[in-house]
This record gives structure tokens, sequence and C-alpha cells, in this order.
């Protein structure tokens, strides 16, 4: 069975900075525990991101903030981002992430401030990356603009 074609598969899609090393792992991370395949895969500086930034209000050269646009391919697609995209991609996993998702009670304020100094950081933490992931070929039809 194809895997658009079953239930839930590719119903969100992350938005990621494709040249940060943080990043790029998330993406390595969620890839094997979401094997219903729900996530699908746009870098920020790909043109998919860059529109669906621009329909949603969104500055698309920011490249700071993770996103996530839940139910990408409907009529209301929903944006998350920062510390709450990344809490709802962990509530979709499969262990040993999921257990994070007891931080969804904090209160976004505090999550977000957080995410900030992680994100201000990872470049010089996980280093930047020359090109974007260029995904497997047993994960390349969950990346969008590859």
């Amino acid at each position: 069975m194809n895997m658009d074609t079953r239930q839930g598969a590719g119903r969100h899609l992350i938005l990621y900075d494709g040249v940060c090393g943080l990043c790029n792992r998330l993406v390595t991370e969620v890839l094997p525990r979401d094997p219903r395949g729900i996530f699908h895969f746009a870098s920020l500086q790909s043109a998919t991101s860059r529109s669906l930034l621009k329909m949603q209000g969104r500055n698309p050269d920011l490249l700071d903030y993770m996103y996530v646009v839940e139910n990408y391919r409907t009529a209301s697609p929903r944006l998350l981002d920062r510390a709450r995209a990344a809490l709802f991609v962990i509530a979709h996993l499969e262990s040993p992430w999921r257990f994070l998702g007891i931080f969804r009670v904090l209160p976004t304020f505090l999550l977000n401030a957080v995410y900030s100094i992680v994100a201000r950081n990872r470049y010089r933490m996980f280093g930047k990356l020359d090109h974007c992931l260029r995904p497997t070929a047993k994960y390349a039809s969950r990346f969008v603009d590859a």
C-alpha cells in the first residue's frame, strides 16, 4: 500500500531550517519514530515553506523557528511554531521521545523562552551545514521540494 493512501499519512508538514545541524537531527529522529508517516518535511529554504509561511502572514526569511503545518493538505491548515510545534511532533512519535510531552502543561511564553535560547545558539552548538538534508530513498517521498 502506498504511504500516502494509508490513513493519516502525510497529514502534517514540519518546516525546519535545512542547514541547521540540530534541525536535521530532529528530522532524522522523527523519520523512524513515525512509522505511519503522518509527518512530511520541507526545509524553510524551500519554495513550499516560503509560500505556506507567506499565506499564514509569517516572514519566510526568519529561519529561527520550527513550524508544523497541521493538516497542511486541507482548506484550513493550522500553523504551530517554536515550542508548541516541537511538542506537537513529540506527542505523535513512538517512544522514547513521547515522555517529553509532559512539558505541554507549561505556559507557552516559558517554553518559547527556552526555545529562543536554543535557537540563538543552535549553529554554534550543533553546526551549520553547507546544504539541506538529502533524504534516503526510503524516506524521499516524505520530503516536499527535496
